[in-house]
């Protein structure tokens, strides 16, 4: 039987092509971005971590200023498209609440979130438009966050992403973990979680499995969707568009990144991150302490104390396009890109080519 290539229905939200755009923090996915992948039929996803630093590079409040900027990132994104678009926002993340309140409040179609399992979302939820979809790195991770909103809320997710070992940024593995590569393989993980969520979903309203992590080109689309994905999450082929809101020099850092740059990282949010190999990373991962001092206490997994740099800091700094004093997180194909485009022009060529395969492979 021939998979076909079709739109992504989460929870009665329909999306034209079934890609979304991964949230990338601190500025990295923002109006312009997130617009231009909606108005392209995706889904676009603005990251609502890092925000709470104002444009001018001041800090009064960082937490109502985190509120204020993602509020206003929203309106700007809803300026620029009248199609559906989303939120990431980490569940380790101090104010994790309040930016949830301000996403739903705005009435955004979609709020993703990760990092941490989400088990209380539902209760911050208070319209019955915005549709809620957990991010996962497990079947057991599924299972938990299924059954927790099933019996605390009468809820089920209205959609769940899958994201494997070769994702960016933040994963949901230990060091150990990430260098199994058969137990813990995207394929593997995702048919764990299709069954997951075909066993919870009610008859006639199936939870759409959404695979991230890796996900490269349209061949990579087609196979997951052959696996049982209705469609697919990706984050750092669109950090290389003319759209992305990042800084060009974060985008050359991509250009310029080699297969052997791709690096594993200790991360203050306690989990492993994926970024791209710089002098900042090496001084990093050396237990050098570099420029600590908190001033955000935006994460609840962080003691400053304990660790040797601010993640913040570093990626605010990057964001800017200061390389020498912070990195770019990255999945594990970020070598392959080797030149900007625009987002029509990849959303083109993931479209064609991802129906090209599923036409030649018809599924086993």
């Amino acid at each position: 039987m021939q998979i076909p290539f079709k739109g992504l229905d989460i929870g009665g939200v329909r999306i034209e092509v079934p890609i979304i755009q991964g949230g990338m923090g601190v500025r990295v996915s923002s109006s312009s971005l997130a617009s231009a992948v909606s108005n392209e039929g995706g889904l676009g996803v603005l990251a609502a971590v890092g925000l709470g630093v104002a444009a001018d590079g001041q800090i009064h409040d960082y937490r109502s200023q985190s509120r204020a900027e993602l509020v206003k990132a929203i309106r700007e994104t809803r300026e620029k498209t009248a199609k559906p678009f989303g939120v990431n926002v980490m569940c380790a993340l101090t104010n994790y609440d309040d930016l949830i309140d301000a996403a739903q409040e705005e009435g955004v179609a979609v709020i993703i979130s990760g990092a941490g399992l989400p088990l209380k979302m539902p209760s911050l939820i208070k319209n019955t438009a915005t549709k809620i979809v957990p991010i996962v790195s497990s079947a057991r991770a599924a299972r938990i966050i299924c059954g927790t909103w099933q019996r605390r809320y009468d809820r089920l997710p209205d959609a769940i992403v899958v994201e494997g070992p070769l994702a960016g940024g933040h994963l949901g593995y230990s060091m150990e973990e990430l260098n199994d590569s058969k137990q813990y393989h995207l394929d593997k993980i995702l048919a764990e979680v299709i069954e997951v969520a075909r066993e919870f979903a009610p008859a006639g309203s199936p939870i759409p499995v959404i695979a991230a992590g890796g996900i490269y080109d349209g061949k990579d689309i087609a196979r997951v969707m052959k696996l049982g994905a209705s469609g697919v999450q990706m984050a750092t082929r669109f950090v290389c568009t003319h759209e992305c809101d990042v800084s060009i020099k974060y985008k050359e850092a991509f250009l310029a990144a080699k297969e052997e740059d791709i690096v594993l990282i200790k991360s203050p949010v306690g989990l492993p991150g994926r970024v791209i190999r710089n002098a900042f990373v090496d001084k990093i991962s050396g237990q050098e302490r570099v420029d600590v001092g908190c001033v955000y206490r935006c994460l609840v997994t962080c003691d400053p104390s304990k660790v040797n740099y601010c993640i913040a800091k570093a990626l605010l700094r990057a964001s800017h396009g200061d390389m020498d004093n912070g990195f770019a997180m990255c999945g594990s194909n970020a070598h392959r890109i080797k030149k900007i485009i625009s987002v029509h022009e990849l959303m083109q060529e993931l479209i064609n080519d991802a129906r090209s395969a599923l036409a030649k492979e018809p599924s086993s």
